[in-house]
């Protein structure tokens, strides 16, 4: 097929196993330089730049220079949601390369996924908004029912600020762990953000693990049930 979408392009430069290295470490979200993903990676600066030049040509990734370092980050929710969605069938069909430890339960409970919930409670927040009818699910479109935007609002979330922001407010990202949907979009990020702010949870320092305090995650379980 000489036409559409290149599925073909996007394939290769996400199929490397050192660019793969390099989305995969700026799946927490965080901007990390040249030099970071170089040693994730496992590759020299000079081919770390090289490899960095092809993402970004490609629209993957977007850099902010400070100083004399540039900081490099995933474009948009829209490459997180595919990296999300090949993590998923990777481990769906028993392609791993995790090695097994302490982390891995933890990974498996409560991660970041580029900037929101994602693991088993990710995924409990989305059945749980579902299942009292916060929100609709049709396939993968998704909305906020009015049921939905009142209780968001009165969980201290601001519905109206989200709205206006050019993101979508709620979108569907499926969970490579659990391999069922989490919550994405602007009200995904809101949820965590607001989690961290009220105390709930906090961000594990160098990693991707949402720890909850235990008084944290009685709430989240007592407010966001099953």
């Amino acid at each position: 097929m000489k036409e559409g979408p290149d599925i073909a392009l996007l394939g290769s430069l996400i199929g490397d196993p050192a660019r793969a290295n390099m989305l995969s470490a700026l799946m927490s979200g965080k901007a990390l330089t040249a030099s970071e993903l170089a040693l994730v990676a496992g590759v020299t600066g000079s081919t770390a730049s090289s490899h960095l030049k092809k993402l970004l040509e490609a629209g993957l990734l977007r850099q902010r220079r400070q100083g004399r370092h540039r900081y490099f980050a995933l474009s948009d929710d829209d490459v997180s949601s595919v990296l999300e969605a090949l993590m998923g069938l990777a481990a769906k069909r028993g392609h791993m390369r995790m090695r097994t430890g302490p982390k891995d339960p933890m990974l498996r409970k409560a991660r970041v996924c580029y900037n929101h919930l994602a693991g088993e409670m990710g995924v409990q927040l989305f059945d749980s908004l579902v299942a009292q009818q916060f929100l609709r699910a049709k396939g993968d479109e998704l909305c906020l029912t009015s049921a939905g935007h009142l209780f968001v609002c009165e969980f201290g979330i601001d519905v109206k600020a989200l709205g206006s922001a050019r993101r979508p407010l709620c979108k569907s990202c499926l969970d490579w762990s659990v391999r069922k949907t989490h919550l994405a979009g602007s009200l995904g990020t809101a949820f965590l953000d607001h989690f961290n702010k009220i105390g709930w949870t906090k961000r594990r320092e160098g990693s991707r693990i949402i720890a909850f305090s235990k008084s944290g995650e009685k709430k989240f379980l007592s407010q966001f049930p099953l």
